[in-house]
């Protein structure tokens, strides 16, 4: 059974401009998900999809596969799972681990564990969440009782989707056209790995995380 990771990496960025590419502790963003995939020992191969010949340079730097994705599959309305198809297209695989280059605190045993997850519990899909014992509100309606507002260890374990990564089958993925189907287990990562970088703060705060990142590691 072959396990391929994917990293899509379009070379536009609204948030923070060439996001992929800019220096995290010195290191281009895009290099963490490379790297960490490749450690991980239960993927075969690593690959990079980008309409950027830039980004699929350093990609090759790091000996990454790489893909050269069409630009009218990587606008700012091109979905993720438009990148998903067209390399199921061009690579042969039967498990696909989906990265996102903006979750650069992934680590190797996250990737491994969520793998042997969907081998020991035999289901279509994996999504890496973290716990949330948040109160959740849309705009002004409050999505919980304000009457019998629970206590923290009363809520349950809810889980929140981190955008870390999603594994799941070829089959699956080209009968749905969706990263996610079937039957989904849940990876738990710990919250400190959970950021994402989408905006100038969430650099500053993945920063200073990876600067103390032993510590919150060792937590």
């Amino acid at each position: 059974m072959k396990v391929v990771a994917l990293i899509p990496a379009r070379g536009g960025s609204k948030g923070i401009p060439r996001k992929n590419l800019k220096s995290l502790c010195g290191m281009p963003l895009i290099g963490y998900s490379i790297i960490a995939a490749q450690k991980c020992d239960l993927i075969d191969e690593v690959w990079v999809s980008s309409d950027d010949e830039e980004i699929l340079s350093y990609s090759k730097s790091l000996n990454a596969n790489t893909l050269k994705r069409p630009k009218d599959i990587s606008t700012d309305t091109s979905s993720s799972e438009d990148a998903l198809i067209h390399f199921s297209n061009h690579v042969d695989f039967d498990i696909l681990v989906f990265l996102q280059a903006t979750s650069p605190l992934v680590e190797s045993t996250f990737l491994s564990e969520a793998i042997n997850l969907q081998k020991r519990k035999d289901v279509d899909s994996v999504v890496a969440c973290t716990l949330d014992h948040g109160f959740w509100w849309s705009n002004s309606t409050p999505h919980y009782d304000l009457e019998k507002r629970k206590m923290r260890q009363e809520k349950g374990e809810l889980m929140r989707e981190t955008g870390m990564f999603f594994i799941t089958s070829r089959n699956a993925l080209l009968e749905t056209r969706c990263r996610l189907s079937g039957n989904i287990s849940c990876y738990e990562i710990p919250k400190w790995a959970s950021f994402e970088v989408d905006d100038t703060i969430d650099f500053k705060i993945v920063e200073s995380i990876m600067l103390r990142r032993k510590v919150f590691s060792d937590e």
